[in-house]
């Protein structure tokens, strides 16, 4: 049975993949390392776990300007995660770094924020989002229109 969730999409696109529910606050900047993706913060109780390739949900994130930094550092080295879910304290900083990430050309991931995400680790979930237009819409750097919801 297929089910749909609605939130704020701070940065459109899709996912599709296996859910990692951080339990605990964290700030990418000093929690994530940009090296591999892990969860290095210190007492943590995810502490070691990589982020890679999932669809991350952190209720409670923390938030510092540098977040964006250590997220675009994962984008450039292919080891982000898949997407990002934020709880009821979204960080505005986040998709900055995938701003830039579309911008330098590279690979770029979806962004939402959703008071209380209830998903929880191991559960497979897809993230479609989209952006709704008025007329005229927009076009792409091709001049091809910019896809909306249906």
């Amino acid at each position: 049975m297929e089910m749909s969730w609605c939130g704020q999409v701070l940065y459109s696109g899709t996912a599709k993949g296996t859910v990692l529910r951080l339990e605990a606050p964290i700030s990418f900047w000093g929690g994530i390392s940009p090296d591999n993706a892990e969860v290095v913060l210190e007492n943590h109780p995810q502490r070691g776990v990589k982020i890679t390739d999932k669809i991350l949900i952190v209720p409670d994130p923390i938030g510092s300007s540098s977040s964006a930094a250590i997220l675009l550092e994962l984008l450039y080295a292919k080891i982000a995660p898949k997407g990002l879910i934020l709880g009821t304290n979204k960080d505005a900083i986040l998709p900055i770094s995938v701003l830039v990430a579309e911008q330098m050309g590279w690979n770029t991931i979806p962004i939402i924020a959703m008071e209380n995400p209830t998903f929880k680790s191991g559960e497979e979930l897809e993230i479609k989002t989209c952006l709704l237009y008025t007329s005229p819409s927009p076009r792409d750097q091709r001049g091809s229109p910019m896809p909306s919801c249906a």
